[in-house]
This record gives structure tokens, C-alpha cells and sequence, in this order.
């Protein structure tokens, strides 16, 4: 992902871009701070976008990039590992952008002013338009990795007698590439956006040990918006998502996607947009011109440069 969606779309934005693919130095540390400082004064850059997951870098090897250089920090979790993650690492970065908006209040108290921005949408090629109604090979599909909860989600509608089609890892469809999930999206009447944060539904919890367990010990109870929500109305594909907050800000709900809050909802609205080609289309195509013209990589990595400098 660090490469389709950011790398190649810093190389369409910016004259020259250089990376730092750090995989090989994980299992020496140390080595690896040495290498970034290296890098860094080799190419002596206008900018260092990092995006962080766990410890890799040192705070003290991150204020000496900060010392000397711009650098910025992608934070894409923060509603579920602000506290424990962001709030440690953003001061130690020029720059701190977030997903969440309901954490900016949080890092301002850090004395970090933050760059609001949001996950987005692939562009490989040309954005492909929506089909005509009689071009789909599936009626419902999801396409995402497999857990327990999602599996729960999907049995829950399949006994409705609504049969779903999955693609991902752990489920029989199996694992896809970008250009066949895009396909999927397209050729899908209805596309299924479930969560993958523990599930909250009492009747879930209560289904087996293991969901109890998992929703005790997991911090991913926060639903959060990811790029899934954007990917498939670019793809030009029918979403049918559970609801996450402030999702409203970036989509029109019942205008250009349509939302969910559990298992019964969900097989309502599946029914109805099956039965109601013209709706459904209308929100399709609304929801595929506003990804379009505002969801994409670039659109979301342009304004992060012009929040920095103003210009790019």
C-alpha cells in the first residue's frame, strides 16, 4: 500500500521523490537509524514523510531529522491508538497529519497543531466509470480479510437468504489483486463494507468464548474510516457500509452511500437497492463523482503539501 497509494502518488506530485524502504533493516535497529540519518543527508529534502506503525525509529534519530529537516508523520489509527502511539511519537515530528478529527483536540493539548486528512482511493490508470444495471457478475460481495466478526456478519445475512460472495484472505474467493478488486467493485450490484474492529453486537459477544475474549482484550473498538469507503464508489462500484463517525463529512449518506448499524439493517437495505435498480444507480453514480473529484490519493496528498507550504 505505502508504494501504490503514497510513493507513486508523490512521484505525480513532486519533481523528485526518493524513497526509504526500511524492511531490511527491521531486524537490526540500530543499523537502521544509522541508514535513515544517512539517506536524509544524502538527499538533503524538502520534506521526510514518514508513516509510522510501531517503534522502528528512534525519538532521538526523529528530532535529529526534525532538527535539520521538514518531516511529517502519517497517523491513520489514531481512534483507536492515539494515547498509547501518536500522542508519544507526533511531537517529535514538524508535522503530525491524522485522520481521526476527533482527535485534533487531543494533539493540540500536546502543543502539536495538526493536518487533518483522511484515508483515500487508488488511481491506477483512468477512473472507470459505473456499468450499465445488467453488466454484474454477483449481487452482493465483500472483499477484505477474514475474521470472526466479519464471518458472523456475513452468516447473519446469508441465513436471511442473501448470498454473499467474499474475496480476501481466509474466505474462498481467496486473495485478489488491486485491478481484480476494482473489477469486483465494478461488477458488483452491492458491495459490502464491513468493519474490522471488534464487534460490539451483544448477540456476537455472547456467540463463543472468542469474541468475549477479543472484545476485552483488543484496543480496536473505535470504527474508523478507511480507504475501503472510497475505493469502491471510485471503482464505480454500490457501497453498503456500517456506519462510522463523521463519515457524513466525505460521503452523503442515502446520497451517495448507504449505511448500516446491524446485521438486520443491513439485509433491509441489501434488499431494497436489489429491487430498486434506478436508487441504486443514482447513488452509484453520485458517489463515484465525488470520490472522483475529492477521494483520491492525490487530492488528499496535495492539500497535506498545501497546508505545509502553501503551494506545490
Amino acid at each position: 500500500m505505502e508504494k501504490e497509494c503514497f510513493f507513486n502518488t508523490f512521484k505525480r506530485l513532486a519533481s523528485e521523490v526518493e524513497p526509504f524502504w526500511y524492511d531490511a533493516y527491521l531486524s537490526d535497529l540500530p543499523r537502521l537509524q544509522r541508514a535513515v540519518l544517512e539517506k536524509a543527508e544524502a538527499c538533503a529534502p524538502d520534506l521526510i514523510f514518514f508513516i509510522p506503525y510501531t517503534d522502528q525509529f528512534d525519538v532521538e534519530t526523529l528530532d535529529a531529522l526534525k532538527s535539520r529537516w521538514t518531516t511529517l508523520a502519517w497517523f491513520g489509527d489514531d481512534t483507536w491508538r492515539f494515547r498509547k502511539y501518536s500522542a508519544l511519537m507526533s511531537p517529535h515530528f514538524t508535522y503530525a497529519a491524522t485522520t481521526d478529527p476527533f482527535s485534533v483536540g487531543a494533539y493540540l493539548k500536546l502543543g502539536v497543531k495538526p493536518l487533518l486528512t483522511q484515508w483515500a482511493a487508488r488511481t491506477s490508470g483512468g477512473v472507470p466509470t459505473p456499468l450499465p444495471v445488467d453488466s454484474y457478475d454477483y449481487d452482493v460481495s465483500f472483499v477484505g480479510g477474514h475474521n470472526h466478526s466479519r464471518a458472523w456478519y456475513v452468516r447473519r445475512i446469508e441465513e436471511a437468504g442473501i448470498p454473499v460472495k467474499c474475496f480476501g484472505a481466509g474466505w474462498p474467493g481467496g486473495k485478489v489483486s488491486f485491478s481484480e478488486m476494482d473489477n469486483i467493485f465494478r461488477r458488483s450490484k452491492i458491495n459490502l463494507n464491513l468493519s474490522n474492529s471488534v464487534n460490539p453486537d451483544i448477540r456476537y459477544l455472547f456467540s463463543g468464548v472468542r469474541p468475549l475474549v477479543n472484545f476485552v482484550r483488543s484496543p480496536k473498538r473505535a470504527e474508523q474510516i478507511k480507504a475501503r469507503n472510497f475505493e469502491i464508489p471510485l471503482a464505480g462500484g454500490f457501497q453498503v457500509t456500517n456506519y462510522v463517525r463523521g463519515l457524513e463529512h466525505y460521503l452523503s449518506i442515502g446520497g451517495e452511500v448507504v449505511v448500516f448499524a446491524s446485521p438486520e439493517e443491513c439485509v433491509d437495505q441489501v434488499r431494497f437497492y436489489l429491487e430498486n435498480d434506478d436508487e441504486r444507480l443514482r447513488i452509484l453514480a453520485a458517489g463515484h463523482e465525488r470520490a472522483r473529484r475529492e477521494h483520491t490519493y492525490d487530492a488528499r496528498l496535495h492539500d497535506l503539501l498545501l497546508q505545509i507550504w502553501g503551494r506545490t
